[in-house]
């Protein structure tokens, strides 16, 4: 099989990487750049605001040598689709019964609720036992103002999320599901 670029695999080699895990931010990447290259839609993760305080140079150039986080980053991947904008995270648990809200941060809460006051649409993809699952914000805003837990059950997720299936292009076809809640009459 060809790929861009003119890489030959076969369909098992790359099935064989998504079973032994694949990082799950450069699972998104790619189905970022698969969207891009299809003109689909445009997400990009964003990058986290520093302020430099001392560099050096070395054989490579500038290095960072000192440095500290400007603000807290908001969500950590961006974008438009279909007209609307996408503000979106993701988050890994080990946890196999409970995903802990310490691993959604105040600030990025609230700028979830504010995405979707404003007519965004804002969800975190996390990836728990075996699956990545979308969870959209509507249903984790829902969650928080309604309960008094330090995590969303597994069987929560399980109910609200969808599964997003891991594939060879797009690698974790997320906007799927956006059509699905967003997009039925489409």
């Amino acid at each position: 099989m060809n790929y861009p670029g003119k890489i030959k695999k076969d369909v098992k080699s790359v099935n064989m990487t998504f079973k032994r895990g694949m990082d799950l931010e450069e699972l998104i990447n790619m189905s970022n750049t698969y969207y891009l290259d299809e003109d689909i839609a445009v997400i990009y993760k964003k990058p986290t605001p520093i302020a430099i305080v001392d560099a050096s140079f070395d054989s490579h150039g500038r290095v960072i040598t000192k440095a500290y986080f400007k603000e807290p980053s908001t969500l950590d991947y961006n974008g438009i689709y279909r007209g609307k904008y996408i503000d979106f995270d993701a988050k890994v648990t080990h946890n196999k019964t409970s995903f802990p809200l310490e691993n959604l941060h105040q600030h990025q809460y609230e700028h979830m609720k504010n995405v979707i006051k404003h007519g965004g649409i804002s969800f975190l993809i996390i990836s728990m036992n075996n699956n990545i699952y979308y969870l959209d914000g509507n249903d984790i805003i829902d969650f928080i103002s309604n309960n008094d837990r330090k995590s969303i059950p597994y069987s929560f997720i399980q109910d609200k999320g969808y599964i997003i299936e891991q594939k060879l292009r797009p690698s974790l076809d997320y906007l799927k599901v956006i059509d699905k809640i967003y997009f039925k009459g489409d």
